[in-house]
C-alpha cells in the first residue's frame, strides 16, 4: 500500500461492546480487507502548551481546532519510521499532514528542533517549524497507545474502518518509546472509527442498523486529559 502523508476526510466514532465487535467484525470482513499490518500497536505522543491550550480549545468544540503529535507503529527502533503530524479539523472535515522521518532523525529533532536538511524546506516541514515558532512552549504531554485493526475497501480506497482496543496513557515518561501505562477508560470495549469522504456504502449502513450501532463520542486525548491529566494539573496547582 502506498504511504500517504496528506489526508482529507470525515471521521466518525462508534463505541462497541466486545460482544458487538466479535459478530460485527466477522460480517464486516465479507466486504472489507484487513491491511497488511494486521493487529498492530500505535503510539501517539501528544504535544501541548504549558496550560494545555490545544486540548482545552478542542473540548469547546470550535469550528476550527488543531493538534500536534508524534506517531509510530510499535516500539520504535533504529530502522523505524516516525511521523510528525499536524491534525486539523475545520467544520467537521479532518485534515492531516504528516512528515515521515527515521527514528534517529526524530531523536535529533526532539533535542534540537532541527529537521533533516532534505525536509526542513518542504511544505509540511515549514508548517511544523512555524507551529513551534507560534507556540514556543509546545512540549510532549502524554503518550497514548492502543492496539488497532485497520480495514480498507478495495472498491473505495477512501473508505476505511479502524478498531482500537486497550487504549492506554503514559504521562510520567513522555518518550515515544516509553512503557504503555494504564488504561484510559477501563469500561470501554472497542472504539470504531469510520474514515470517509462521501456517503457510507449502503451495505455498511445496513450493518450498523442490524447491530444497532450508533455514533458515539470518544477523543483519546480529551478523555485522557479529563480523566487523568486534569486531576494531576489541579494537584500541582494546589
Amino acid at each position: 500500500m502506498k504511504l500517504k502523508n496528506v489526508f482529507q476526510r470525515k471521521e466518525s466514532k462508534y463505541l462497541l461492546t466486545q460482544q458487538q465487535f466479535t459478530a460485527f467484525l466477522e460480517e464486516l470482513q465479507t466486504y472489507m480487507t484487513l491491511d497488511q499490518y494486521g493487529l498492530h500497536t500505535i503510539r501517539s505522543l501528544y504535544y501541548d502548551t504549558t496550560d494545555y491550550r490545544f486540548i482545552r480549545h478542542s473540548m469547546d468544540k470550535p469550528k476550527y481546532k488543531e493538534k500536534f503529535r508524534i506517531r509510530c507503529y510499535g516500539t520504535p527502533e533504529s530502522d523505524s519510521l516516525v511521523f510528525l503530524e499536524i491534525k486539523k479539523k475545520v467544520k467537521g472535515i479532518v485534515y492531516k499532514r504528516r512528515l515521515p522521518i527515521t527514528f534517529p532523525e526524530y531523536q535529533i529533532w526532539e533535542k534540537t528542533g532541527q529537521l533533516p536538511e532534505a525536509l526542513k524546506h518542504t511544505q509540511i516541514g515549514q508548517e511544523i517549524t512555524w507551529l513551534f515558532l507560534k507556540h514556543p512552549d509546545l512540549t510532549p504531554k502524554v503518550l497514548i497507545s492502543y492496539d488497532r485493526l485497520s480495514f480498507f475497501c478495495e472498491a473505495d480506497e477512501d473508505f476505511r474502518i479502524t478498531f482500537d482496543q486497550n487504549i492506554r496513557y503514559q504521562a510520567e515518561d513522555t518518550r515515544v518509546a516509553a512503557a504503555r501505562g494504564e488504561l484510559v477508560a477501563p469500561e470501554l470495549g472497542v472504539l470504531m472509527e469510520v474514515k470517509a469522504i462521501g456517503a457510507y456504502p449502503l451495505w455498511f449502513v445496513e450493518l450498523l442498523s442490524n447491530y444497532q450501532i450508533q455514533k458515539g463520542s470518544f477523543s483519546k486525548y480529551a478523555q485522557t486529559y479529563q480523566r487523568h491529566l486534569f486531576k494531576e494539573e489541579l494537584f500541582y496547582v494546589v
